[in-house]
């Protein structure tokens, strides 16, 4: 069994990770840190008499000498500084915020002062369908956000046809789950119920994050005007795209032919929805064509395949199991 612990264990992700590691298999917990102390089971009351311990105060040696891989769900600068003395100690680490995600420039930019540019440069971005072979040698792995995420496996397949001289929009819908545990005046109940609205429009960060990981893939500049939404669920996210090509081609075809087997990239026939894959790893895409405008549009679990199930499929291929242990395919279906 791999030793595995979690540091930001209260938070939502935290718990998808706690309930991921649990029907693992291969992988077990042996640790819960965090600044919310106490026992789990009272923070989250269902996983009382299921899985029971306490989180403890970070201890950084006590984690380093009981851990083989740490997953950090931490918010940004955190995570680095907790990162940072794990890496010293050969202790595998998969970050779930944006600290190494990111050049440095575009981090400083966008975030804030990057404390440890070292590691920054040896991080590997953790989309297993595109770095799988990366993510296996890896010590650190940067876990996408959740956006770029859905984005990214939809168009990553066409960059060869993209015209990079016109704009791509993204038109992004999430869950309020993706806002974080903390409740602000926009993720209130009274706000967000039988409500939308869009939030950081043009600026929002995961816009760079989209553009930094397609222009390294497609090595040309590109422009992207990415606007996401907020809508009243708890998990799950919507992202379309809008691009042109240089010449027309069949999406579907092209899709199918670049994911082949991948187990956990449906490509679909019709536009696809967030219910079929809201408690899944799936990635669901469907593209359509017209002329040389391209409509994209991919759903995936906003919790999950957007941050802790993606988590766990990068951790997998670092510690030499199977990918695919842990991951969930059974949506909830009412």
């Amino acid at each position: 069994m791999r030793r595995a612990s979690i540091v930001g264990a209260s938070g939502f992700t935290g718990l998808e990770l706690i309930k991921l590691l649990l029907n693992h298999g291969k992988m077990e917990i042996v640790g819960l840190y965090g600044s919310e102390e106490g026992a789990i089971e009272k923070l989250y009351p269902g996983l009382v008499g299921v899985f029971e311990m306490e989180i403890e105060k970070v201890d950084l040696e006590k984690i380093a000498r009981t851990s083989d891989i740490v997953f950090l769900a931490l918010p940004h600068k955190s995570a680095m500084e907790v990162a940072r003395p794990l890496l010293e100690q050969g202790v595998m680490v998969v970050d779930l915020s944006a600290d190494y995600r990111l050049k440095r420039e575009n981090y400083e930019a966008f975030y804030t002062r990057h404390t440890d540019p070292e590691n920054l440069k040896k991080a590997i971005y953790g989309i297993p369908e595109i770095w799988r072979t990366e993510i296996e040698k890896a010590q650190l792995v940067a876990n996408p956000g959740c956006y770029p995420t859905a984005a990214l496996l939809a168009a990553i397949p066409f960059l060869p046809y993209i015209d990079f001289s016109e704009r791509i929009v993204i038109d992004a819908k999430s869950g309020v789950s993706g806002a974080g545990k903390k409740c602000g005046p926009k993720s209130h109940f009274v706000t967000i119920d039988e409500n939308i609205f869009a939030y950081n429009p043009l600026k929002h960060r995961h816009a760079i994050e989209i553009k930094e990981k397609l222009e390294l893939l497609g090595r040309e500049p590109l422009h992207i005007d990415f606007v996401p939404h907020l809508i009243p669920i708890d998990r799950g996210m919507l992202v379309s795209l809008y691009l042109t090509l240089r010449e027309p081609v069949d999406p579907l075809q092209l899709l199918r032919e670049f994911y082949g087997e991948e187990p956990f990239i449906r490509i679909k026939g019709e536009p696809v929805d967030v219910k079929s894959v809201a408690g899944t790893h799936f990635c669901d895409i469907y593209g359509q064509c017209e002329g040389r405008r391209l409509f994209l549009t991919s759903a995936i679990d906003n919790l999950l395949r957007g941050a802790s199930s993606q988590a766990v499929a990068n951790a997998n291929l670092m510690l030499g199991l199977e990918e695919y242990l842990g991951l969930p395919k059974i949506p909830y279906i009412p």
